[in-house]
């Protein structure tokens, strides 16, 4: 499996626009080229060692209002024994290169590129790269769980991609795929991160518009998405970030498998 990493730095004077002249922020889309994410759009975070975050989606009034999503980079001996002090609050973690050590309460799991971890609201939590001179890098979804009356919480979750075998969409001979790391019919989870895997010249041959809200990461390849009314060319480390009914759809291009990570709320009311 190939995964998109992070990659900083800044552009040489000497370069056009032509590596983020892609990027657009519309009422129903932003779009985030990977050009963008340099060293001068990073962020750090309270109780954070020797990591840097590049912040790709937060909720705002009127757009997206469900999460937050990073790609965080955790330097050698980096990482956090307080994450996040907000209790209300339940994560998704996508490892992109890397070894890092997760503590989830009383478990303690090491997660390497392709590990998918579920971090339950109000769980204790730790992560930590103990490699003394490389690098990790991951994903990082926030969102405020949204508790049923009468439905447990959802439990922990830590698995890799590969130890799954990914779901094929109905009549498209295996072009379409989504490795899902939650049953889509428990309930007591109220979002879903899956990975979506194009083979080269597939396509989603409608315009799905829907109530979910959507954040997608391209972890590999490229493809031609449309966006609204906009077909947009993506590739590997851009972003996208779909309000509620955005119109969707996209043509995979080559030569290797179009791929993101997909971000949507779920089973839930929506307020209003």
């Amino acid at each position: 499996m190939s995964y998109y990493t992070p990659q900083g730095g800044l552009p040489p004077q000497t370069q056009l626009m032509s590596a983020t002249d892609r990027a657009v922020v519309t009422p129903a889309y932003t779009f985030i080229p990977k050009g963008c994410n340099t060293d001068i759009v990073t962020m750090r975070l309270p109780h954070w060692n020797a990591t840097r975050f590049w912040m790709l989606a937060r909720p705002i009034e009127g757009f997206a209002t469900t999460f937050w999503q990073y790609m965080a980079e955790i330097g050698a001996g980096g990482g956090s024994a307080s994450p996040d002090n907000d209790t209300s609050i339940e994560h998704a973690l996508f490892v992109l290169s890397g070894e890092l050590e997760l503590a989830i309460n009383n478990g303690i799991h090491t997660i390497t590129a392709g590990h998918f971890a579920y971090i339950p609201a109000g769980a204790t939590w730790t992560i930590k790269n103990n490699h003394a001179t490389d690098s990790a890098s991951l994903q990082w979804i926030r969102k405020r769980y949204q508790p049923v009356t009468g439905i447990n919480a959802p439990e922990p979750i830590v698995i890799n991609e590969q130890s799954l075998s990914p779901t094929v969409m109905p009549d498209t001979n295996g072009a379409w795929a989504t490795t899902r790391f939650v049953d889509p019919d428990d309930v007591s989870h109220d979002m879903h991160v899956t990975i979506v895997t194009l083979a080269p010249g597939a396509v989603i041959p409608f315009l799905e518009t829907h109530v979910m809200e959507h954040g997608l990461f391209v972890i590999q390849g490229k493809g031609v998405y449309r966006l609204n009314q906009d077909w947009v060319e993506v590739e590997a480390g851009d972003f996208m970030w779909l309000r509620a009914f955005c119109p969707q759809a996209c043509y995979a291009g080559g030569p290797e498998p179009f791929r993101y990570l997909l971000y949507k709320d779920m089973h839930r009311h929506y307020e209003g």
